[in-house]
């Protein structure tokens, strides 16, 4: 039996984010890493790659929706109507939801090759819900911002 410890994060400092297009909110990714439980194994660079390409990933997901609210006149996510909770607009905690779900998901992936013995591919495989849990929440997270239902029943 081993034992690891965790180091806790150092990496990014407060006011760190990543400039979004225009519509979209800046992702602030010391709240990323907190929200996500992320440690310091995940190094600053790995956070922004990953948080790049989830981001990048959101925003075509979205990109029709975008464009219908900006016809009807909105700047920002901000500005499109909906239900606030905690002084924020909902969409703005879906929008957040999806980015830190899909760079969580990106991130486990990728650490499963951490450990190549038989251990590490068990755990591997241990993780293999959680990071569908992550893809799912993030998928969710879409489909609330596009008032689609979480799931698609077709019959035979």
């Amino acid at each position: 039996m081993s034992f690891i410890a965790l180091e806790p994060s150092t990496e990014t400092t407060p006011g760190t984010s990543l400039p979004n297009a225009p519509f979209w909110p800046v992702i602030e990714l010391d709240d990323l890493r907190k929200a996500t439980r992320l440690d310091g194994t995940v190094t600053a660079e790995r956070l922004t790659h990953a948080a790049i390409n989830a981001i990048a990933e959101v925003n075509a997901d979205l990109s029709y929706w975008r464009r219908e609210r900006m016809a009807e006149g909105c700047t920002t996510l901000a500005e499109v109507p909906a239900e606030e909770v905690n002084g924020q607009s909902l969409y703005l905690h879906h929008y957040r939801r999806a980015v830190y779900a899909l760079t969580q998901a990106g991130l486990t992936e990728r650490y499963r090759g951490f450990d190549a013995t038989a251990k590490g591919d068990q755990q591997a495989e241990a993780r293999e819900p959680e990071i569908s849990d992550l893809y799912r929440d993030a998928r969710w997270a879409v489909r609330n911002i596009l008032g689609i239902p979480h799931s698609t029943v077709e019959l035979i």
